[in-house]
């Protein structure tokens, strides 16, 4: 007969035996792919839903037999801290790798491309059209929306950089103008910095309104820097802009397509064929490419360009060079047409 003492060691050894041996067969059954599984599923979890919750609601959908033991496994595997938000669970998966998942925070994530050349209002009813952001801006003027911000602008159009962003379920459209915005100032600080000698502007955001021209005049990066030329070269001279995209901007919708004569000389404070200089605001929301060509333009004479009507423009360097030009790639297009500048 055992002694008292050895036959508690014993029992001792048989259970924990036993547990070890039970919880590898709930680590191998929690490692098998879940075979009622057949499509993706989406899982929410809102904010201040435990793994309980979670657990339960896995058990309804069938994919969890035993909740209140997977919950048990969670809790002696340290993995009880829940991220709340848009899951998205795959054929295949186990529980094991959903644990995983929503203890991570591996939440859906969503893409949202702002187009370079873009307004920023027509950003703002880009914004307005996605179904997973928590909208928090309709209705807002520019003015609240600039305040929203923290009045870190004066300006609200072209004040948010055109790029495309990450963002999940229940993220707001405040979020990602805010990022657009510091995307913009950072941007705009980094090629400024590294801008080249003579130009003439006063301040960064007069550089930034010329890239805004740049952008929209522009068919290809590759003329950016082309383009960019014959407007610093034109400020240096105190000759008019003469370009058509901030007349249209002024315009605003009264441009219903197409420029007339009588466009070019309605007074606006966008109508470079009537003001001198710069408009008072960028016309759209600029790239790098169109940043950084305004900051580099080409060492060029070039004064004038005009559409050859394939996507590229000819550069002149004087008004007869330019005359010819248009004659011979827009003359006959239209009896009102108007090349730039």
């Amino acid at each position: 007969m055992l002694p008292v003492k050895r036959k508690n060691l014993l029992w001792t050894f048989l259970i924990s035996l036993s547990f070890i041996f039970s919880m590898e067969r709930l680590s191998s059954f929690l490692d098998s792919p879940i075979t009622e599984l057949k499509e993706p599923l989406v899982l929410v979890v809102p904010k201040g839903r435990g793994l309980s919750a979670i657990s339960d609601e896995l058990s309804k959908k069938g994919l969890l037999s035993w909740p209140k033991l997977y919950v048990a496994y969670a809790q002696a595997s340290s993995q009880t801290s829940i991220f709340a938000g848009e899951y998205l669970i795959y054929p295949g998966s186990s529980l094991k790798n959903i644990l995983k998942i929503l203890t991570d925070g591996d939440v859906v994530k969503y893409k949202l491309t702002i187009p370079e050349g873009l307004r920023s209002r027509d950003f703002l009813d880009l914004l307005a059209r996605q179904p997973k952001l928590s909208h928090q801006l309709n209705g807002l003027s520019d003015a609240e929306i600039i305040a929203t911000l923290g009045g870190k602008i004066s300006q609200f159009e072209g004040a948010f950089f055109p790029d495309t962003y990450l963002y999940s379920k229940g993220d707001s459209d405040i979020e990602i103008l805010q990022l657009a915005h510091d995307a913009m100032n950072r941007t705009l600080k980094e090629e400024w910095e590294q801008r080249a000698p003579d130009l003439p502007y006063r301040s960064p955001y007069e550089a930034l309104i010329l890239a805004s021209i740049i952008e929209k005049e522009a068919s290809s990066t590759s003329e950016k820097k082309n383009i960019a030329a014959v407007f610093v070269n034109r400020l240096k001279k105190g000759m008019r802009l003469q370009a058509d995209p901030t007349v249209i901007y002024g315009l605003g919708d009264k441009y219903q397509g197409n420029i007339t004569r009588r466009h070019l000389k309605k007074a606006t404070p966008y109508n470079t064929y009537v003001i001198k200089g710069l408009p008072p605001t960028p016309i759209a929301l600029p790239g790098r490419d169109s940043i950084y060509a305004a900051l580099h333009p080409l060492k060029t004479d070039a004064l004038y360009f005009v559409a050859k009507g394939d996507g590229s423009h000819f550069f002149s360097a004087s008004l007869d060079e330019h005359l010819n030009a248009v004659k011979q790639y827009q003359l006959n297009r239209k009896s009102d047409y108007h090349s730039n500048p």
